[in-house]
């Protein structure tokens, strides 16, 4: 009877364990319509994290609609995003208030 409850009680604690495992985080700066870098290069297959800064005057924000993601952060704010594992290839985010010259490229190798 009692292995009947451990075996619920380690797949808990394990899937805790994997949870726990840090993500590899990435920055990425927006300054009023300039990405800094344009091209980030993160992993495939795996979980990660980007860390997004507006170093700027004015709002910006993070969005990607081949990824289905967006964030608008103040001027001075800061936040971040996680991804789930994505296939290799190239995905396209932008800074929306500053389309003209915020454009750049997520690229999963």
């Amino acid at each position: 009877m009692r292995a009947r409850h451990i075996l619920p009680l380690l797949a808990l604690l394990l899937a805790g364990i994997a949870h726990a495992e840090e993500l590899p985080v990435f920055r990425l700066e927006l300054n009023d319509g300039q990405l800094k870098p344009a091209r980030l290069l993160v992993p495939a297959g795996k979980r990660f994290k980007i860390e997004i800064f507006n170093r700027g005057k004015t709002p910006v924000e993070f969005e990607s609609l081949q990824l289905r993601k967006e964030k608008v952060l103040a001027p001075g704010a800061q936040s971040f995003v996680v991804f789930n594992p994505l296939s290799a290839g190239e995905y396209k985010f932008f800074d929306e208030f500053h389309m003209a010259t915020a454009q750049g490229v997520l690229v999963v190798k």
